[in-house]
This record gives structure tokens, C-alpha cells and sequence, in this order.
């Protein structure tokens, strides 16, 4: 038995935040019923590059049964109260003040349902001057200074969506602690996460280095801001070698059992980590000097014999074919609109247990089916 059978969540969700709390949910065991427009989810059209069908989509909706309505129609509205009436939880990430207009506020639907978990997910939150603002990933990284500190001599944003899956991943442990609570007291409740609160709160070391500090996190690539030597170094055989020190019991090993070097340990530029931050170009020179008339093999296995953390950069197919995944079978099949697909487990592993991995739906795939528990007719 997984760990939610017997939850049902209803959840008018689109894009990636909230869509990635309930696959989460669903992953556990619980019925997962997705609420979509005619038109489907937006995201399902961001690419066609999973045969045919949204790699976002793909990722975040397995395991989900998906009706079609229209809340703006009168008859999609007692549906949708048959659904709610039957529900465990609520998770909507409409745009701000859309689930109230619909008549699916928080607190209208807990007066109904005492029992009733609500979880709103928004972009900025429920107050304050940015209440009604759009808020796109990209803007949210931008507005909680993630932007500012990332890229080299550009600023970037993340190659995934952080502030989405920031978002999700706090709806998805609010959820976990409501439905306990609940088993506690008999009462629902509600609560909201904003994508700028969830990406605040992940910005925690950037706003202590810089409030406390008296200067930013500089952009670093994949160096680090306030570590090294942390991030690439390169070989003499043209490639790339990712290493971090993280103590001064690491940095006097890594000089003298890589660098072979010991009297880098107690050089006065680089003899304590906050020393050896302000002077990185010198330090990556003294590094580089060593590595190049070694391969990146040998640096890798230096390295590995005193434990020192390494790592090599793969590119997304190597990364699919990643031995640790393939030794530890992380890999399982699922169903689609467009046939099977593989897919990750889950990352709560428990041993003995196997997630639930049900296909992805189409638009509406469900709908008649839910329709027939709720004693509606069928749609054509």
C-alpha cells in the first residue's frame, strides 16, 4: 500500500508549479483528478519533442486522471463542486483572484468542508503591491536576485525552472503536512505558496553573504562565489575536470597528494579558503600549471584515491545513459498519448515499495468516466 491511497486531490492547475506538488502526490498513492480546460493545460503545448507530445508536460503529469471543463459554464460548475465535495485536497495556481471568481475561494470551500485542504500556489502572493503581477519563472529569479547572481560575465537565469519547481516543491510538503495535521485534529485547512516566497527562501546564502558581507555573491559560472578551488579546471589533454575543496584538511591532501605541490598548503595567498576566493585567478593558475601535462583521467583518479570531490560534466545523453542510474534501476516505463516513454522513479526511495507509475493522459481522457461517478451525463 502506498503511503496516500484512499486521498483524492482535485487540482485546477497549469504550467509546471502546481502540476509538479500533485505528481509528487500521485507518485505516493493518491488519486490525482486534473481539472483542464477544452483546450487542455497550456503547457502540453510548450515543444512537441517527446514524440509529439510537451517534455514538460510529460515530466509533471504521469499517474493523472484529466476531465474537461469549462467553469464558466453553469453545468462544469456543479461538476466541479461534485468534484470538491468529494475531495481530500484542493490545489489551484490560477491567476491571482481567478479561483474566487470561479466561486472556489479558500474560505468559501473550507466553510462548506471543514475537512477540506486548500492549497493556492501564486506567484508573488495574496498581498501586497505585486499581488496581480505575472510571474513567469524567468521574472521570478529575476525579482528574488537569482539572475544577478548566476552566469559569467552576463547574467543567466537557471537552465530549468526554478522558481516553478521551488514552488511545487513546497506546495507538495504543505500538502503532506496539512493531510497530517488533519489526521491529528479532524480539520482541514488552508494555506498558500508563492513562487517568490518558495525562490526567497533558496536565496538564503546570496542575502546573509551580501547583507552581512557588505558585497554580492560575484557571478562565477561554475566556480563558486564563496568556495575554492570549486568548479573546472583544465587538463593537458583538453578536458575539463570538476573538483571542491571544501575544508583546509581537504586543501592540504589535494596538495599534497594531487597537486603533489605541499608547499601550496601554507602559501600565504591561498593558506585559508576566504584567501584563496579573493586570489582565484592566481590559484587556478597554480592548479592549471600541474594539470596540464596530466589527462583527465589521471587528475580524476588522483583525486579519487584521496577523496576529493570530483565530478565529470555529461552531456544530457550521457546523462541518460548514467551507469549510477542504470545500477540502481531507476528507470521504469510508463504510457502515453504517444505510447511508452521512460521515465525516473521518483526520488523518495523506500525499500520494498514501488511508486506508482500510471500513464500520462490526454485532454480529458477521464472525463467520462468521473462524470459516470458523480451521476452526469456523458459527454460526446
Amino acid at each position: 500500500m502506498l503511503p496516500l491511497e484512499g486521498v483524492t486531490v482535485v487540482s485546477l492547475e497549469q504550467a509546471v508549479a502546481a502540476p509538479f506538488a500533485t505528481r509528487q502526490l500521485a507518485d505516493l498513492g493518491a488519486r490525482v483528478i486534473k481539472v483542464e480546460r477544452p483546450s487542455g493545460d497550456f503547457a502540453r503545448g510548450y515543444d512537441t519533442a517527446v514524440n509529439g507530445l510537451s517534455s514538460h508536460f510529460v515530466w509533471i503529469n504521469r499517474s493523472k486522471e484529466s476531465i474537461a471543463l469549462d467553469l464558466k459554464d453553469p453545468g462544469d460548475q456543479r461538476v466541479m463542486d461534485k468534484l470538491l465535495a468529494k475531495a481530500d485536497v484542493f490545489v489551484q495556481n490560477l491567476a491571482p483572484g481567478a479561483a474566487a471568481r470561479l466561486g472556489l475561494g479558500a474560505e468559501r470551500l473550507r466553510e462548506r468542508d471543514p475537512r477540506l485542504i486548500v492549497c493556492d500556489l501564486s506567484g508573488y502572493g495574496s498581498s501586497g503591491p505585486y499581488e496581480k503581477k505575472k510571474a513567469y519563472d524567468l521574472l521570478v529569479q529575476c525579482e528574488t536576485g537569482l539572475v544577478s547572481i548566476t552566469g559569467g560575465e552576463e547574467p543567466a537565469k537557471t537552465g530549468i525552472s526554478t522558481a516553478d519547481i521551488a514552488g511545487g516543491m513546497y506546495a507538495f510538503s504543505g500538502v503532506l503536512s496539512a493531510l497530517y495535521e488533519r489526521e491529528r485534529t479532524g480539520l482541514g485547512s488552508a494555506f498558500e505558496v508563492s513562487l517568490f516566497d518558495a525562490l526567497a527562501e533558496w536565496m538564503g546564502f546570496p542575502y546573509y553573504y551580501a547583507t552581512y558581507g557588505g558585497r554580492a555573491p560575484r557571478r562565477s559560472g561554475a566556480r563558486h562565489a564563496a568556495i575554492a578551488p570549486y568548479g573546472p579546471f583544465a587538463a593537458g589533454d583538453g578536458t575539463q575536470v570538476f573538483l571542491g575543496v571544501q575544508n583546509e584538511r581537504e586543501w592540504v591532501r589535494f596538495c599534497e597528494d594531487v597537486l603533489q605541490r605541499p608547499e601550496l598548503a601554507a602559501d600565504p595567498r591561498f593558506d585559508a579558503n576566504p584567501k584563496r576566493v579573493d586570489n582565484g585567478a592566481e590559484l587556478q593558475e597554480a592548479i592549471e600549471s600541474v594539470f596540464a601535462s596530466m589527462t583527465g583521467e589521471e587528475i580524476e583518479t588522483r583525486l579519487e584515491e584521496v577523496g576529493i570531490a570530483n565530478a565529470r560534466m555529461r552531456s544530457m545523453a550521457e546523462f541518460a545513459d548514467h551507469p549510477q542510474l542504470a545500477a540502481r534501476d531507476r528507470w521504469r516505463e510508463v504510457d502515453s498519448p504517444a505510447g511508452p516513454l521512460r521515465a525516473l522513479l521518483p526520488p523518495i526511495t523506500v525499500a520494498g515499495r514501488e511508486p506508482r507509475m500510471d500513464p500520462i493522459p490526454g485532454i480529458g481522457s477521464h472525463t467520462n468516466k468521473i462524470l459516470e461517478e458523480l451521476d452526469e451525463p456523458p459527454r460526446d
